[in-house]
């Protein structure tokens, strides 16, 4: 009783594990089985191991064949029975003829049967691992839904509909992201490895390749082929830019994108926690394509260094807060979409500092007319007021002392901040 309850145990959990396949059960019990047989009996050349498997059970039957021979030259106990013997299991048997016998479990011994158990438990394991590897190796980019099932600081564990653990690393996840156990998310295959003879399937969410798919499943023409998309660049949780191409004339590529009233946008967005996305309507024209790179700006000229592979942009005064963006986020993603670094320029000015922040981003936390006193001596950005002394602003302006002095702390800063964020 005791070794059918072990084997009663090791059906129990091969009959749990859902990444087997009715055929790879059946050719791993009979591997165990046979693999038990020779060690108990010496050979199984003269065995059949029968075995049925199915959703609710998992049973064998194991017989040994023995021809009939006569008791006096009955030699080899495994192969042969005697006459006598064989007689005694149906009286009609007849010399040469062979004897079909079940071999019930309690046949074997105790440590067969708990070396059979062992054996079954690792051959689970590595079908397992193989299956799951198997199952993820060809889906590398596409989107995949599963439950959040664990959390901490470096990763969370999600869940698939199969119950096997996949990964998305603190890295791949969208910085504004906020999950809690038994929540069920999106995200891309970003790679499928072994590591250390475990499968690993890595998910990611700031990965390029999970806006494209959102964007593929959203938009049919897209998938239709109708719509190319020929290059993205994110700031992941913040802003992206995608440039779109239409291979129909009569297909509006951007308003199909978008759809109508954002309807096919919004859930991508939403997605996305909020990332504002801009769908550029992608040319050959290479200054063309990098002057809508730099969309809301207008831009008034581009000029190409093909050999530097740069691009140098001019635009009016107006325009330049709005080609850069706060902290340079537009400019820079740009600068990833085209594939050129992007100087900017003020119509007939210098070239302008990308780093450098328009006045217009700090009216929150500066009044409206301390900045208008300040744009009155020339300085519409950050670093032009802090290229000046605390005195010549006092003078040149109608601001006091103490006022210069928090402006000035205020765009300090904000560069201060930035720096920490790169560190």
């Amino acid at each position: 009783m005791e070794a059918i309850a072990i084997l009663g145990d090791a059906f129990a959990e091969f009959k749990q594990d859902r990444n087997i396949d009715r055929e790879s059960m059946v050719q791993i019990l009979e591997e165990v089985l046979r693999n038990m047989i020779v060690k108990s009996f010496g050979t199984d050349e003269n065995f059949d191991v029968i075995t049925y498997v199915d959703d609710e059970k998992c049973d064998v039957e194991i017989i040994r064949r023995r021809v009939i021979v006569p008791d006096d030259k009955w030699e080899d106990e495994l192969l042969e029975i005697p006459y006598s013997e064989a007689i005694k299991i149906q009286s009609d048997f007849e010399l040469g003829e062979e004897v079909y016998e079940d071999i019930p479990f309690r046949a074997f011994s105790r440590r067969a049967i708990l070396m059979f158990a062992q054996t079954l438990k690792v051959k689970i394991l590595e079908n397992q691992k193989s299956a799951i590897f198997n199952k993820y190796k060809d889906r590398v980019g596409e989107i995949i839904s599963g439950e959040v099932n664990q959390m901490n600081k470096r990763e969370l564990i999600i869940v698939d509909k199969d119950g096997n653990d996949l990964k998305m690393p603190r890295t791949e996840q969208i910085p504004t992201d906020i999950f809690k156990k038994g929540d069920i998310i999106k995200a891309i295959i970003l790679k499928v490895e072994i590591k250390n003879t475990q499968p690993v399937i890595m998910l990611s969410r700031i990965d390029n390749s999970f806006l494209e798919k959102l964007l593929e499943n959203e938009v049919p023409e897209i998938q239709d082929g109708l719509i190319t998309i020929k290059s993205i660049a994110r700031t992941p949780g913040e802003k992206a830019k995608v440039a779109v191409e239409s291979y129909d004339e009569r297909i509006d590529p951007i308003g199909s994108c978008v759809g109508v009233k954002g309807s096919r946008i919004n859930g991508i967005v939403k997605e996305l926690r909020g990332e504002n996305l801009d769908i550029i309507n992608y040319t050959s024209n290479l200054p063309l394509f990098i002057a809508r790179s730099l969309s809301p700006a207008k831009v008034s000229s581009v000029a190409i260094d093909e050999e530097r592979m740069a691009a140098s942009v001019w635009l009016e005064a107006d325009q330049v807060s709005l080609a850069i963006g706060k902290n340079g986020m537009n400019i820079k993603l740009a600068a990833k979409l085209t594939g050129y670094r992007i100087d900017v320029y003020r119509d007939g000015v210098q070239e302008i500092d990308v780093d450098d922040v328009s006045l217009n981003e700090f009216t929150d936390e500066i009044d409206s007319w301390m900045i208008d006193e300040l744009r009155n001596i020339g300085c519409d950005t950050a670093k032009s007021v802090l290229k000046l002394s605390a005195e010549e602003l006092v003078r040149r302006t109608e601001l006091e002392e103490e006022q210069v002095a928090d402006i000035m702390a205020i765009l300090q800063a904000e560069f201060e901040h930035e720096q920490e964020k790169e560190v």
